[in-house]
C-alpha cells in the first residue's frame, strides 16, 4: 500500500527550514517512539546540512520500552547524534533540552554565541504538545488531526538558548511502503490520503504476534496468544468487530466501523505499550524499496531504450 501526503503548506516548511538552517548549531528532530524508523524524516539530513541531532522519541509512556532502548542504541551509534526518550510526563524538560543539545555544541550558548536550536518532526508527533509546555502557555495549537501548526515560533528555553519551532513535515515520497501504513496508524497523515481498513489490516498484522496478549486483553476475542498471532488480519478484524459490535443489519461486518475502533485504540493507548518496528525490521524494509526502485527504473529505462 502506497500513502503520500504532502500538502502545500510542506513545501514552505522545507524552503523555511532550508533558510532558518544556515544559523542553526543543533537540530531536534522529534520522532514517535512507536515508529522511530517512520517518523525520521530522510530528508531532514539534507535539508540541514549534517548539523548535530538531537533524536528525542516522544511518546515512550505509549512505546514498548525493550524495543525503545534498541532504537536509542541505533541512533546513538550514528555520528553527530544523541537519542533521548520523552514524553508528557518528563520533569523540567527545558532542562533535559538544554543539558544535551549543549553536549552537542559545547561552544555555543554565550552572549557572544548564542544556542541557536531548530526542532522539527512529522505532523502528530507530539511536537506542539511540548513546545507549550516549554514556553508556559498555549503557544502552538494541539490536537490529534495531521497538519495542526502552519508557522515557525520561536521560543526562549534559557538565557542564550532560542528554540525554533517549525511546523510538521513530512517528505514527497514515502519510498517503505512499511513506513507509510505506520505513519497513517498514527494519525502523521491526513485523514484522506488512505484507507482506513487497508491501515487497520497492515496494524493488526504488524502487532498480533509481538502483541498478542495485549490484543487479546484488550478485545477479550477467548482465544490463546497462540491463536491471535496464526489468525489473519482480516480474520482477526472480524472477530474485533464481532466482539465490539461493529455489525450492520443482518449481523454483518461493518468493516469501516472496525477499522477505527482498531486505529482509535491505537492511537489512544487503549490497546497498551507498543512499537510498531525494531531497527533490523525498518532496515529490511527500507533495502527492499530500494531494490524496487532499482527494479522500477531499470524497467522504465529499458521502455525508454525501446522507444528510441
Amino acid at each position: 500500500m502506497s500513502i503520500q501526503w504532502f500538502p502545500g503548506h510542506m513545501h514552505l516548511t522545507r524552503k523555511a527550514i532550508t533558510e532558518r538552517v544556515k544559523d542553526i548549531d543543533v537540530v531536534i528532530e522529534m520522532l514517535d517512539a512507536r515508529l522511530p524508523g517512520s517518523s525520521a524524516n530522510p530528508l531532514l539530513a539534507e535539508l540541514t546540512s549534517g548539523r548535530p541531532t538531537l533524536k528525542l522519541l516522544n511518546k515512550q509512556d505509549l512505546a514498548d520500552s525493550v524495543r525503545t532502548k534498541l532504537w536509542l542504541a541505533h541512533f546513538n551509534a550514528m555520528p553527530r547524534t544523541q537519542a533521548m526518550a520523552s514524553d508528557a510526563n518528563v520533569a523540567a524538560p527545558a532542562r533535559m533540552l538544554v543539558a544535551a543539545c549543549s553536549a552537542l555544541a559545547p561552544l555555543r550558548g554565550t552572549a557572544v554565541k548564542p544556542m541557536r536550536v531548530l526542532i522539527c518532526g512529522v505532523p502528530n508527533v507530539g511536537k506542539s504538545t511540548l513546545i507549550n509546555t516549554l514556553a508556559g502557555r498555549r503557544a502552538a495549537k494541539t490536537g490529534d488531526e495531521a497538519g495542526m501548526t502552519r508557522r515557525e515560533q520561536r521560543i526562549v528555553l534559557a538565557d542564550h538558548f532560542y528554540l525554533f519551532d517549525t511546523p510538521g513535515m513530512l517528505w514527497p515520497r514515502i519510498g517503505v511502503p512499511e513506513s507509510g501504513s505506520n505513519l497513517a496508524a498514527s494519525g502523521a497523515v491526513g485523514r484522506n490520503a488512505y484507507d482506513e481498513q487497508e491501515v487497520a489490516l497492515e496494524l493488526l498484522a504488524r502487532i498480533k504476534q509481538p502483541y498478542a496478549a495485549l490484543l487479546l486483553a484488550r478485545y477479550r476475542l477467548g482465544l490463546l496468544p497462540e491463536q491471535v498471532a496464526d489468525l489473519g488480519e482480516q480474520d482477526l478484524l472480524r472477530a474485533i468487530a464481532r466482539q465490539r459490535g461493529a455489525l450492520t443489519a443482518g449481523a454483518r461486518i461493518d468493516w469501516q466501523k472496525a477499522a477505527e475502533i482498531v486505529l482509535s485504540d491505537f492511537r489512544s493507548h487503549q490497546i497498551g505499550c507498543m512499537t510498531l518496528e525494531t531497527p533490523q525490521q525498518f532496515a529490511h524494509w527500507t533495502d527492499a524499496a530500494l531494490q524496487a526502485d532499482a527494479q522500477r527504473q531499470a524497467r522504465q529505462q529499458q521502455r525508454r531504450s525501446k522507444l528510441r
